[in-house]
Order: C-alpha cells, then sequence, then structure tokens
C-alpha cells in the first residue's frame, strides 16, 4: 500500500458537505503530511459551520467557501472531486489545462490500498447487494471485511488506515464515484452490475442533451465497475444489463469472466429477510459474487439465510396495531417505489403509501398504474415529482390521495387509515431535495417518527 502518496503535496478537495465523507478525507489527507489541503465548497462557512469545526485543528488545511476559486484548480497537486460535480465544470477544465490530475476518494482508496475490491453497482438495488455479500463475507470469514464507498458517514480515504496485507473491501459505487475509477481507469477484481434504470437525468440532461444521450452517458459511467477489468476479473450482472453493454458499447469487447446471475440460483424454499422477487434477484447476485470469491454454497446459503436487511430499502421496521410499517426512503425514483408496491401488494388494496419530493425528469407513469392498483391512500409530501404524479394520478381517475404540507402530517394521517391487515409504506419515488438536505435527513426524520408513535 502506498504511504506517503500526499506527503508535501498540495491538494485541492473540491466538496467539503455536511456527512462526514469530505471531512473525513480532507483529515486522512492533511494527517498523512500534505503540505497544504485547500478544502472549497460552494455553500457558505455558515452552512458549514459544523464541518468546518471538525477540521479546526488541523493547521494546514485551508478553507475556500462560498464558492471556488480557479487558481485552487490549477496551482495543485491533485483535485479530490466530490461526487455529483457537473461533468462541464469550469474548474475541471482548469484543473485538466493545467495538469493537475483528478481523483475520486474511492477510486483513490483502490488505487492506494491496492487490496482486492468486489465492487456493486446499478440504478437500484446496489446497497441490498453491497450489505449482502459484506454480511456473508463476514459471517464465513469471522474476519473484518472492509465496507466502503457510498456508505453513509464512510470516508474511503480513512478507510486505509485500516488496509493490512490481507484485507478485502466491498464497495457500493454509484455512478458518480465510478467515473473517478474511469478517471484511474482500473475497475474492481469482482463488479457486480445489478440493473440499470431511468435515473440522475436531471444530472445528465445538463447541457441541453436529449434523453437519450443521457442514458448513454449514465450508463458509460456505470460501466467503468468492468470495462477496466482484467482477464482474472469476474463481472456478475443480469442477461438484461449484458444486453445493454451491446447496445451502449458496441465497440467494446470483454475479456474477463461474465457471469449471468437470476434468481433461479437459489433454493426455492429459501428465507430472506427483504420481501419481494427483486430482492431474491439481488440475493443470487450476491450468490454469484460470493462463489466468484471462493466461498461455499453452504456458507452463502448461511449468510444470506440471516442477513438482517438494509436500512431505507423496504425495511419492516415494526407493526402498530397489527399495521406493518416499512421504511423505502432510498426508493428515489418512480420505479423503484413500483417495485415496492408490487412486493406488498395483497389481493386488497392494502398499501397506505407516502411518498413525494423533487422531480428527477424520470418517467412515473407507471407508478401512477402501480398506485391505482395496489393503494388504499397515497399520501404525497410537495415537490415538483409530486405536482407531477397528481396529474397522472387524476388522469387515472385515482382519487385517494391527499397532499400534505410534510412528513409529520403525513405519518399521522397514515396511522388513521391504515387498519390490519393494511401496511404503511414510506417510498418517496422522488429525490429529497423538496424539503431536506439529503435523503439521509428525511430517512432520520421517518424513523424518528415512528419511533415516537410506537
Amino acid at each position: 500500500m502506498q504511504t506517503d502518496y500526499f506527503k508535501d503535496k498540495r491538494i485541492t478537495v473540491m466538496g467539503l458537505g455536511l456527512l462526514g465523507r469530505g471531512i473525513g478525507d480532507a483529515r486522512y489527507i492533511a494527517e498523512s503530511g500534505a503540505k497544504e489541503v485547500i478544502v472549497t465548497d460552494l455553500k457558505t462557512e455558515t452552512e458549514l459551520a459544523s464541518s468546518v469545526a471538525e477540521l479546526s485543528d488541523l493547521s494546514n488545511i485551508r478553507f475556500v467557501l462560498g464558492g471556488h476559486k480557479e487558481e485552487n484548480f490549477s496551482d495543485t497537486d491533485l483535485v479530490l472531486v466530490a461526487a455529483g460535480v457537473p461533468m462541464d465544470s469550469v474548474y475541471l477544465e482548469v484543473a485538466k489545462k493545467a495538469g493537475a490530475p483528478l481523483a475520486q476518494s474511492a477510486a483513490l482508496f483502490a488505487k492506494l490500498s491496492g487490496i482486492p475490491i468486489i465492487g456493486i453497482t446499478g440504478t437500484r438495488g446496489k446497497s441490498t447487494v453491497t450489505h449482502m455479500v459484506h454480511h456473508v463475507l463476514s459471517v464465513a470469514t469471522g474476519e473484518e471485511i472492509l465496507l466502503g464507498g457510498n456508505v453513509r458517514g464512510v470516508s474511503n480515504l480513512q478507510l486505509l488506515s485500516k488496509v493490512a496485507e490481507d484485507s478485502l473491501c466491498v464497495m457500493e459505487l454509484d455512478s458518480w464515484q465510478l467515473q473517478g475509477f474511469g478517471w484511474a481507469e482500473i475497475s474492481p477484481h469482482v463488479a457486480v452490475f445489478t440493473n440499470f434504470m431511468e435515473d440522475h437525468l436531471n444530472y445528465y440532461e445538463r447541457g441541453g442533451k436529449s434523453k437519450a444521450e443521457a442514458m448513454a452517458l449514465y450508463f458509460k459511467d456505470k460501466a467503468q465497475i468492468f470495462l477496466h477489468q482484467e482477464e482474472s476479473g469476474v463481472l456478475v450482472t443480469t442477461p438484461e444489463v449484458f444486453e445493454m453493454t451491446k447496445t451502449y458499447l458496441p465497440k467494446e469487447t470483454l475479456g474477463q469472466e461474465v457471469i449471468l446471475a437470476d434468481a433461479s440460483v437459489l433454493p426455492e424454499d429459501m428465507l430472506l429477510s427483504m420481501p419481494g422477487e427483486h430482492n431474491r434477484l439481488n440475493a443470487a447476485l450476491a450468490y454469484e459474487a460470493l462463489l466468484a470469491m471462493g466461498l461455499t454454497e453452504e456458507e452463502i446459503f448461511s449468510g444470506l439465510a440471516s442477513f438482517p436487511g438494509v436500512e431505507g430499502r423496504l425495511q419492516l421496521i415494526g407493526t402498530l396495531n397489527g399495521v406493518r410499517v416499512f421504511n423505502d426512503n432510498n426508493a428515489t425514483t418512480p420505479q423503484a417505489t413500483t417495485v415496492a408496491l408490487e412486493a406488498l401488494a395483497g389481493d386488497e388494496k392494502n398499501i397506505v403509501l407516502i411518498a413525494g419530493g423533487a422531480d428527477k425528469n424520470i418517467d412515473s407513469s407507471k407508478l401512477a398504474e402501480a398506485i391505482a392498483a395496489h393503494a388504499k391512500l397515497v399520501l404525497l409530501t410537495p415537490g415538483s415529482g409530486t405536482d407531477r404524479l397528481l396529474v397522472e394520478l387524476t388522469s387515472l381517475g385515482f382519487t385517494e390521495v391527499v397532499v400534505v404540507e410534510n412528513l409529520t402530517q403525513a405519518v399521522e394521517e397514515a396511522k388513521l387509515a391504515a387498519v390490519a391487515p393494511d401496511c404503511i409504506l414510506f417510498s418517496p419515488a422522488f429525490a429529497s431535495f423538496a424539503q431536506y438536505k439529503n435523503e439521509y435527513e428525511r430517512n432520520d426524520e421517518f424513523m424518528q417518527l415512528m419511533a415516537t408513535h410506537e
């Protein structure tokens, strides 16, 4: 492992944020002997006060907040880029022209650690598969398996301090983090690509791009998880994604082992804690990745059977007077909420759905149809996505809809409406930015509200 990579260098950290990742990355770089760490963010010092305070003890960190300055992207040895920075950012262009390398923390961890990486991506299911794989490996080996990538509060660079000679890391990788793997021209040793659907079109359609162009850019970012694998690498995916590769990347030839998975690899009587056929496919993908890592079927099936599920992913959080309550906060696309509705649907309309939020320019007509088919009542929090969904529900003649002011009111109304054997499903279908700083803040509020209503 490279231990002196940052020593005596000037590093620009683009994006501090409030979730802890940027804080941890900046701290690790500063404590690794960097000459100067310039932490720059579009947010102001007031907005980032808590994050700035956590780094105030480090004398080699300098803050440039409330905007960026071009000199910090030209006179630097490296720019560490946060997730979601626009591809056409003028500051990234300044860095490229000056010859300053661009890096992203997940890919930089993979590069500097040199340890085997199991990387998981996909529009949906990547968190569940990541945690499944991590859980089974931890149980089977009894060792500490590192967990990184798009994991709440985890600084990928700080994970370097935990790396041992025989370490292994499981990483959830979103499309932005995989841009960094593309810059570094590396891919995980074992790659899992769960599925590919419309998402983040508000990001990829920038600059007037068509939906087709945006989807092609989105797929190319996702594909970085396998495009740089060596022949000894393994790609686990579905037949559908494999066919999409031929469409979006027709000139690419894959020399690594490719394993196509479906739910049939699991025993029919195998029970999982998470409902729905989509979660059986998630488990099948995890199974194939774990086989590729050398685990036995017995170890894998035993580990999957004890997997408790993931917070915010169709998570059964409790029962209120016989009414099951599910937290599916991380369903931030209409497709994800559609899948959740279908997974919980009964013979009669049995779901009180809490949804709503900011639109990501994704078609929600199928979601409206699923709501009309399975929902007893829909409670919608404000946002541009809510506005569009309301039009579609009205066109279908579905009238059991209430637009509430906030999540507190939604929970109160849901409790009044749901009776056993109904279930309450919190599955937003849209981004959180209409009322929250991020999806984690929304998740925490829902969990707190349900805890106080038990």
